[in-house]
Parts: C-alpha cells; sequence; structure tokens
C-alpha cells in the first residue's frame, strides 16, 4: 500500500540514525534502520498497524507495540502518519479499498445470481488472506461516535454496504423478488453472515483462503438443497 506521503522521500528512520538513535534506542537492531525506502517503511507500518488494530481495536492498541513490531521507534511512526488516528485511516483506506476492489470485481464476473454469494464471499478471503484482522479495523466497536476515525470507518462500511444492498436485490430478483424490504432484510443478514465467517476464520489460523471458499461453497449448496 502506497499512502499520499509515500515517494522516494528519505525515510525519517535515516536521520534519527545518524543521530545515533533514539534514546534508548542506540545499537538496537532494527531500531532507524537506513535504507529502506520511504514507501516501503509507510507498507510495513500499516501492516502491523492493521494486526494490532484489528486484534485490540482502535482504543486498546498501543503505537508501541506497532513500533515493536516494525523494529522501529514510536516517534516515527507519528513522523510518517501524525497521529494515531492519521495511521488508522491509512489502514481504512488500505484495507477498505483493496476489499471494494475485489468485491467489485467478483460481483462484475460472476457468471449467474445464485453463484454470486460464493463468489463475493470468496474475493474477500482471498483479500484477507494475509491480513485477516484487518476486516475488524473497518467494523471497530471501540471508535468514538463522532470522530474522525469513526467517521471514515462509516464511510468504507457505507460503501460495502452498498455493493451488499446491489448484490443481494439482484439475486431477489432472479428469483421473481422485487420487494424493497425482503431485500434490505437479506442485506443486513448476510453482512452479518460475512463478519461472522471473518471471525470464524480468525480463530481457525489453520485454515487458508482456499479452504474457507470450499467450505463456504459446501455450506451454500447445502442452504439452497434445503430450500
Amino acid at each position: 500500500m502506497t499512502t499520499a506521503r509515500a515517494s522516494a522521500a528519505p525515510d525519517p528512520a535515516d536521520s534519527v540514525a545518524s543521530a545515533g538513535g533514539a534514546p534508548g534506542t542506540r545499537g538496537r537492531s532494527g531500531a532507524g534502520t537506513k535504507g529502506v525506502p520511504r514507501a516501503r517503511r509507510e507498507e510495513q507500518i500499516v501492516a502491523a498497524a492493521l494486526e494490532e488494530f484489528g486484534r485490540h481495536g482502535h482504543a486498546a492498541a498501543s503505537m508501541a507495540a506497532i513500533a515493536r513490531r516494525v523494529g522501529v521507534t514510536k516517534p516515527m511512526l507519528y513522523t510518517y502518519f501524525g497521529s494515531k488516528d492519521g495511521l488508522y485511516a491509512a489502514c481504512l483506506e488500505h484495507i477498505g479499498h483493496r476489499l471494494l476492489a475485489a468485491i467489485n470485481a467478483a460481483m462484475a464476473s460472476s457468471p449467474s445470481g445464485d453463484r454470486l454469494p460464493h463468489a463475493v464471499l470468496t474475493a474477500v478471503f482471498e483479500t484477507l488472506e494475509e491480513q485477516r484482522h484487518a476486516w475488524f479495523v473497518l467494523y471497530d466497536r471501540t471508535l468514538p461516535p463522532g470522530s474522525e476515525p469513526w467517521r471514515a470507518a462509516h464511510r468504507h462500511r457505507a460503501a460495502v454496504d452498498d455493493l451488499a444492498a446491489s448484490g443481494t436485490a439482484a439475486l431477489l430478483r432472479g428469483h421473481g423478488n422485487d420487494d424493497a424490504l425482503d431485500a434490505d432484510a437479506l442485506k443486513h443478514v448476510w453482512t452479518g453472515t460475512v463478519s461472522a465467517l471473518v471471525g470464524w476464520w480468525v480463530s481457525h489460523p489453520d485454515l487458508s483462503a482456499h479452504n474457507m471458499s470450499a467450505r463456504c461453497a459446501r455450506l451454500l449448496s447445502a442452504i439452497r438443497d434445503g430450500a
């Protein structure tokens, strides 16, 4: 992921290292390392932050823990992203855009309405394969209502919900059902189901995205056959 600030600009770690390192970090492996392009450093920080925010929520996430994951100093996180909220916003941009692009592609290429749910689930699992907890950055219940992180997360969730609404309405229309309330109810069932499946997947780290896609194919088939 490359944020708006990511470029060939020098890594602030260079200035930290050349000054002998931040207090308490001199000589520590990975702290203030030279030679890492700024864009690559931002990718490392965002990846670590997605894990931390996804596991613990915005409220309990530790900037110090994120810095340790990357092997940099905590002040460097503020140099790159300005604040904890700024880093959270970068995480939302990263995972939000990736999920939206994957879901859009799945919906555009799905050969039939009945196969759409499985195509979308597969796209979600493949997108989250290396960052499963990132889903819960979008759906973080610890965000203070009305705060900038809350508003940013709401914007991304609304975009995902719009796709869900479009998909569920199309699925019902394929079965001759144009009832708007039915479509809205099914959208809520669908989004809740996706979150539940991702949560279940997180608790089963041995299962790959491919495993989850195959499992969901079996489950959806059972549901259709039962209907």
